[in-house]
């Protein structure tokens, strides 16, 4: 019996084959996603960000360079003023 393949016709979308847990919140990813990309897919575009990836705090400047994983485990924290 011949196998059939389908081919990908856009080569720049990203598949959605990652899930990562933020707050205990499951998220859907594309491979290859930062922790910088997915803080702006949350809509978090502040610097006053706290994340702890895997139980280790990431310094903001590695933010942009640090590609997350299926499974992966965040805590996002950012600050609020009042008083």
């Amino acid at each position: 019996m011949a196998r059939l393949e389908i081919l990908r016709l856009d080569n720049n979308a990203k598949e959605t084959d990652l899930v990562v847990h933020v707050n205990g919140k499951p998220i859907d990813v594309a491979a290859e996603t930062t922790l910088d990309q997915l803080l702006l897919q949350l809509e978090i575009t502040t610097r006053h960000v706290a994340v702890e990836l895997n139980l280790e705090i990431v310094p903001f400047e590695n933010h942009a360079k640090c590609e997350l994983h299926d499974g992966d485990k965040l805590e996002v924290v950012t600050l609020v003023g009042g008083g």
